[in-house]
């Protein structure tokens, strides 16, 4: 996000921290949704660990993680402080650490539909955003600003934590569902999963190479469809 700002920041710099600020409250917004929803469903599972520690809440000091923020607002991509879920304790067994691993990404696309829906509601109006506006500090402007966000930072934090690799929730999913015979191969190549992910966002920051865009190319496109930009 903010290293695709510099030049704004440059050119720019009221505009450069009216995004900030934009992206900042969306994301308080998506993390805390996303991770909550991780807490409920192993708690309507069963598992009360995450309820215990205080995280079946929508208050974002309990949900989000420094690192992932961060990373979040410079290159696009992120997380939140992880859900402590006690698999044993879970009905279902793996099926239902499955719909636990499910359950974040799947409210981050309904919370990115459902603010979608105030757009064509004409509660919000896409149309609406420009400088001007949001220099005069209108309401209507600045709701839909965030708004246009909320939608943006939902989709990809759906679609970036539905790939199968350790840590992230995709993997999760994929361990809760494929046959059992094909767990111990898992096993083995879960621990090369945040490595990659540390190659990705290294070459994202120190490269410029924009290994997910193939991603979030197409999720930025269907963000702005939604909302009818």
């Amino acid at each position: 996000m903010l290293l695709a700002g510099r030049d704004q920041l440059r050119e720019d710099p009221f505009i450069f921290f009216a995004q900030l600020t934009a992206v900042a409250l969306a994301l308080l917004i998506s993390i805390s949704v996303h991770e909550f929803s991780h807490a409920a469903a192993a708690n309507q599972l069963g598992d009360s660990t995450a309820r215990r520690l205080g995280r079946l809440t929508l208050n974002p000091k309990a949900h989000l993680d420094p690192i992932g923020t961060l990373m979040l607002l410079v290159v696009g991509f992120g997380w939140g402080r992880p859900v402590p879920v006690n698999a044993s304790a879970l009905r279902h067994g793996r099926r239902g650490m499955a719909a636990v691993s499910v359950a974040g990404p799947a409210s981050n696309l309904i919370l990115a539909f459902a603010v979608a829906m105030l757009f064509h509601a004409g509660l919000l109006d896409f149309g609406s955003i420009d400088r001007g506006s949001l220099g005069r500090f209108e309401p209507g402007a600045w709701a839909s600003f965030v708004g246009l966000y909320g939608v943006l930072l939902n989709l990809i934090l759906a679609a970036f934590n539905l790939i199968p690799l350790a840590p992230l929730d995709g993997f999760g999913i994929l361990r809760g569902i494929v046959p059992k015979a094909w767990l111990p191969a898992l096993r083995r190549v879960e621990v090369y999963g945040p490595l990659i992910l540390i190659v990705v966002i290294g070459l994202q920051v120190f490269g410029n190479v924009s290994v997910l865009g193939f991603v979030f190319g197409p999720v930025i496109d269907f963000a702005h469809v939604l909302v009818g930009a």
